[in-house]
């Protein structure tokens, strides 16, 4: 009897602690679901934020972006605006300078006289009014007959100068016998010339008032201190061998060379011409009168360079 309650009693306690031992483990995994329910639907919170962060980043990383090509696509525009405007700057200069060298070459031009081109000789005739402007006396150092005056176009100056200084330099004895005459001044030249050798004589060597290149100013009958005026010796100076070689550097050219149809030769007569013309007709070995005046006329602009 004893023992069989004892039997009974150690069967409810056993199964007690395993009703216990069954409840703690439901309540345990109850629990750890409890648990773990809370964190996954915390971290769904969590990822639901991480997400919506991150949505609301490519948004606005997409709004920069675009922000970014409309400011390209402006950038773009303005610097094609600024490149058409700079373009348009750059003709509008170029323009600008052209027009005033134009206007610079044209003021030149018509500044300068064009009879100091044109051909005199024994065909072309000067007015007997026509007087060269800025006509400048020429130091008395470089003249053959220093108690008179000799003057020349101010322009031409500084060349035959430059021309008479490097002749010495050089020890080459070269003087001025003669520039500029006027209309009234050739005219008696030419009737003592007529009395002292007649007429056909006169008119070989010496041209009628108007037709005389002197009478422009640019011309000049070069001597030295051995001759004087006894110029039919120049041609065996050696200022004549000296001005064949480099008066055309000085912008000098000879009129009236052996074999011309206008005078007889005279190698101590050289006309101002320009340099670039002068130079011209020396590598051509050519005079003025051999040109075309249209040809000649193209150097004016240059006449005084």
């Amino acid at each position: 009897m004893k023992a069989a309650l004892r039997h009974v009693i150690t069967m409810r306690v056993i199964y007690a602690t395993i009703a216990a031992l069954v409840a703690a483990a439901l309540f345990y995994g109850g629990y750890s679901y409890y648990l773990l329910d809370t964190a996954y639907r915390e971290s769904q919170g969590v990822n639901t934020t991480v997400q919506y962060e991150f949505g609301i980043l490519i948004d606005k990383l997409k709004a920069s972006n675009a922000q970014i090509d409309q400011l390209n696509t402006l950038n773009s525009d303005q610097q094609t605006v600024l490149q058409a405007r700079t373009q348009e700057k750059a003709a509008i200069e170029q323009r600008a300078q052209s027009l005033s060298l134009t206007v610079g070459t044209l003021d030149k031009l018509v500044r300068t006289d064009k009879q100091l081109l044109e051909k005199y000789s024994s065909v072309y005739f000067l007015n007997e009014n026509y007087i060269p402007k800025d006509l400048t006396a020429i130091d008395p150092a470089y003249v053959n007959r220093p108690e008179k005056e000799e003057r020349v176009i101010a322009g031409i100056l500084p060349h035959l100068t430059d021309l008479l200084k490097t002749a010495s330099d050089a020890h080459i004895p070269l003087q001025i016998l003669s520039v500029y005459r006027s209309y009234g001044a050739q005219s008696a030249l030419k009737s003592t010339y007529k009395v002292t050798y007649g007429a056909g004589t006169a008119n070989s060597f010496s041209a009628d008032q108007g037709y005389s290149e002197h009478q422009l100013g640019t011309t000049v009958d070069f001597t030295n201190p051995t001759i004087g005026a006894m110029l039919t010796s120049f041609e065996k100076s050696m200022g004549y061998a000296w001005l064949q070689k480099n008066a055309y550097l000085y912008g000098f050219s000879l009129s009236y060379p052996k074999g011309n149809t206008h005078f007889v030769f005279e190698p101590w007569h050289w006309r101002y011409v320009g340099v670039e013309l002068a130079k011209k007709l020396h590598d051509e070995g050519k005079t003025l009168y051999d040109l075309d005046q249209r040809d000649i006329d193209t150097y004016l602009i240059k006449f005084f360079d």
